[in-house]
């Protein structure tokens, strides 16, 4: 959706120049307000011409489970006015990979067939600090059909060291 990212980015700019005092601060509230726009009760509520800005911002402020700052305020008033709260959420995404940027670390999403303790998080992690050669934001989730191994993802890069992948693989030889 390249016109969704078009439009998010100035709106992603220029919060992360107006919070760069304190991003993480920032990105509390700026999560929060993603969470909240991807509901598509919210969307569509919103999306009603009848539905003033100002109703739609009390509905997010009422239901917000942080305590918003005044910046973080007018920036909902001025996405709420201009009527990109649709774009919120790839607002959100940009504002967070500026903030990976300045601080030189990605997000690496692990996934797994089976569920990774903490102490095998940590090495896998430091594992892929090495290989990517930047410090990594690790999440895990679980994907069952992927037999055993790992797969992961920073950016767009994919490194893929599951079971399912090597059966692919041998799959390929075998009917090659």
């Amino acid at each position: 959706m390249a016109e969704l990212a078009t439009i998010a980015r100035p709106y992603a700019e220029a919060l992360f120049k107006a919070a760069a005092s304190d991003l993480d601060a920032a990105a509390v509230w700026v999560e929060a307000l993603n969470e909240i726009a991807k509901n598509p009760q919210l969307q569509q509520f919103s999306d009603d011409p009848k539905v003033t800005a100002a109703q739609v911002f009390d509905v997010i402020v009422g239901v917000a489970q942080v305590a918003l700052p005044e910046m973080a305020k007018n920036f909902l008033r001025t996405v709420i006015e201009n009527r990109r709260l649709r774009a919120l959420p790839e607002i959100a995404a940009q504002f967070h990979v500026l903030k990976n940027a300045k601080s030189g670390s990605s997000d690496a999403v692990v996934y797994s067939a089976f569920a990774i303790d903490s102490a095998a998080l940590a090495d896998v992690a430091a594992t892929l600090e090495k290989r990517f050669a930047r410090k990594l934001n690790v999440s895990v989730q679980l994907q069952p059909e992927l037999i055993g191994g790992i797969r992961v993802v920073v950016g767009d890069e994919v490194l893929d060291a599951s079971v399912k992948a090597r059966l692919e693989q041998m799959k390929m030889a075998l009917s090659a």
